[in-house]
């Protein structure tokens, strides 16, 4: 189901008392926000960011990442039912740098899908070319493939609980933001593409890569964009919550 979400991807970022500092910070700058607010925090902070937002419940806290076995001989590694034991409601699947420094794959996004949606969990599924891909031309191969082969093996209805993420590799952290225009178009691809393998494209999907204040609303009100993952803009709160309030200013 489409819906407008503004997610804020901390990477490896913050310790627990500023974790909690920011988060109630946050919610009071987004109070009445119409945009659904998700924080996705280092593994060490998950229980102090739930805690930092029962009382107003404003904010909804997601991990990083997660392996797709329940259990096992697998050093470092957090479960699924590791992270819903701790109340964590979303997870990021295949983030472009989980893919580069450490070797994920599609298929182990595909895997990891599944496992979260067996816990209950959310999944914000990332996808995204590099700058040779783009400009070899081959953006749109390459992100419909990546989504292609992620959601391998679902069904229709299992769309009501993913988020899609695109990420063009080039413009994280960069500075550098796709055109509007460009990540419309790119998101749009994406929508027809789970369309064609489910006869549906009504899921979120949000656009990430140096999503900033200035340029939120605009990319925000396109046909196709329904919010984003926010990279380093998410870390201050009164940064972010110009992002989330972007409809209000």
């Amino acid at each position: 189901m489409r819906r407008k979400i503004v997610a804020g991807n901390w990477k490896m970022n913050m310790l627990p008392d500023a974790t909690m500092s920011v988060l109630e910070e946050l919610q009071t700058l987004i109070e009445g926000a119409t945009a659904e607010v998700v924080v996705c925090v280092p593994f060490t902070d998950l229980n102090y960011a739930y805690y930092a937002t029962q009382e107003k419940k404003t904010v909804h806290i997601g991990a990083q990442n997660m392996h797709w076995e329940e259990s096992g001989a697998y050093t470092g590694e957090i479960s699924p039912s590791m992270l819903t034991a701790i109340n964590c409601e979303y997870v990021i699947i295949g983030h472009s740098e989980r893919r580069q420094y450490f070797a994920e794959t599609d298929e182990t996004v595909n895997k990891k899908i599944k496992a979260a949606l067996a816990h209950n969990l959310k999944p914000i599924v990332c996808v995204g070319e590099t700058l040779e891909q783009r400009e070899a031309g081959e953006t749109v191969n390459v992100i419909t493939s990546q989504i292609h082969n992620a959601f391998e093996g679902l069904e229709a209805k299992d769309l009501d609980n993913i988020v899609v993420a695109y990420e063009p590799i080039w413009a994280i952290g960069t500075g550098k933001t796709a055109t509007s225009e460009e990540a419309n178009d790119a998101i749009k691809e994406i929508r027809n593409q789970i369309e064609k393998d489910f006869s549906t494209g009504d899921i979120s999907i949000l656009y990430g890569g140096s999503v900033k204040p200035e340029n939120a609303k605009e990319l925000f009100t396109t046909s196709d964009i329904d919010g984003g993952l926010v990279g380093g803009a998410s870390l201050k709160a009164d940064v972010f919550s110009k992002i989330v309030n972007y409809d209000k200013e």
